[in-house]
């Protein structure tokens, strides 16, 4: 009897262990639980928390590349008005010029006209006719009639003339007045431009600060093409002007070869290609992947299509046209090359070796070599830059410009 209770009441202590202890193994457990719970939480806000600046990040860049877009807009409005200005003194001038010029010539007519009057007072009542009657002969009749039609033929003139110059002063104070007004308003506008584009630099500055290293580094690339490209924007709208009788030439001749084939045209280098495409453009090379497209597989945007090809490999002209523009630019193109198409199509060859078949000015056939590839300026590795732009042949780092998808053409 005695051994049985004592093996019940072990049986009872074991069994208040074992309670206990699932007791505080369940209390672990579910202390584990929370506690991982818990961590889940604190990691799914760490991740939103990474994905907000991630996202900060992305759309500090966008306003950044937008403010530089913006900043380009109103250094192009700011040199188009300086233009706009210039013209518009020069006009101011000449038309001070004309209407004194206008005033002189009606003083002086206005003289002759008193001195004409003060001398027809002098003669008194003798008419036209008196004069005519009172020849001594046929020759002074006939001679004093010629005087006559010659007195009235210019007091007539005269009268016509000084008319005319008071229309002439009209106009050219009239000219000189809109011009002033013009001027006026271009300078506001100018002034209006130039606010806008220090309060958009500051407004970028902010936004520059709080980008990373990798986006500053991107940006300063961008902002390295965007200088560089409105400086070629400015020679260009040069050139046009430039090589205009070039390109009213080439106009005539496709005009007048309309049903004929422009493939039989010979480069200086010896060699042409013709993909024997339909489209308006053919492919700058032979051979060769097309390595990028209008936008990088990032997502970021790109504005052309790059061919891979070795450096040294032949670039053809993708189309009639005259070359405007031939350089070297370090920071982003390198070796670049671009041709004035007569559609109004403006086709860019970039990264080339610096070898070039053509000159500034020589008018290409679609399909003559014109340069040979590399791997200069901005550039990852050997490849083609092809980019096809339209009027008015703007570039921005954010895309929204006149660059197109040279397959649409093609």
């Amino acid at each position: 009897m005695k051994k049985l209770s004592l093996k019940l009441i072990v049986v009872i202590i074991i069994g208040i262990f074992l309670f206990q202890s699932n007791i505080v193994l369940a209390e672990n457990t579910a202390d584990l639980k929370n506690q991982q719970s818990e961590n889940n939480k604190k990691i799914n806000e760490a991740k939103e928390q990474l994905d907000e600046i991630k996202e900060e990040k992305s759309e500090t860049m966008k306003q950044v590349q937008d403010l530089t877009t913006k900043i380009s807009q109103y250094q192009t409005q700011i040199d188009e008005l300086n233009v706009e200005i210039s013209d518009l003194n020069t006009q101011i001038s000449e038309a001070e010029n004309n209407l004194k010029n206008a005033q002189e010539d009606y003083e002086k007519q206005e003289e002759l006209l008193k001195a004409r009057l003060v001398a027809t007072y002098e003669a008194g009542e003798t008419s036209y006719l008196d004069f005519i009657l009172s020849s001594a002969s046929i020759t002074d009749l006939i001679s004093n009639y010629y005087l006559v039609t010659e007195v009235a033929t210019n007091d007539a003139e005269l009268l016509e003339q000084i008319e005319q110059k008071k229309k002439d002063i009209e106009t050219a104070k009239q000219t000189l007045e809109n011009s002033k007004n013009k001027l006026t308003t271009s300078k506001a506008n100018k002034q209006s431009a130039a606010t806008q584009l220090e309060n958009s630099k500051k407004e970028k500055n902010t936004y520059v600060a709080k980008l990373s290293e990798d986006e500053k580094k991107t940006q300063e690339e961008l902002e390295q093409l965007q200088a560089d490209n409105d400086k070629i924007q400015k020679e260009l709208k040069a050139a046009e002007e430039r090589y205009r009788k070039q390109l009213e030439e080439l106009k005539k001749k496709q005009q007048e070869n309309a049903k004929k084939s422009n493939s039989g045209s010979t480069s200086s280098s010896g060699e042409t290609y013709n993909s024997g495409g339909s489209g308006v453009l053919q492919s700058p090379v032979k051979t060769g992947t097309i390595t990028a497209t209008m936008y990088y597989s990032s997502g970021k945007y790109h504005g052309a299509l790059d061919y891979g090809i070795p450096v040294g490999t032949t670039v053809y002209a993708a189309a009639d046209g005259v070359v405007i523009s031939r350089g070297s630019l370090s920071g982003s193109y390198g070796n670049y090359l671009v041709i004035q198409h007569t559609n109004g199509l403006r086709t860019w060859y970039a990264h080339g070796n610096g070898v070039f078949y053509v000159s500034v000015g020589d008018i290409v056939s679609k399909g003559q070599a014109i340069m040979q590839s590399g791997n200069s300026g901005n550039s990852s590795g050997p490849h083609l830059h092809f980019e096809v732009r339209v009027s008015p042949y703007t570039w921005y780092s954010n895309g929204n410009d006149s660059r197109r998808d040279p397959r649409n053409y093609m």
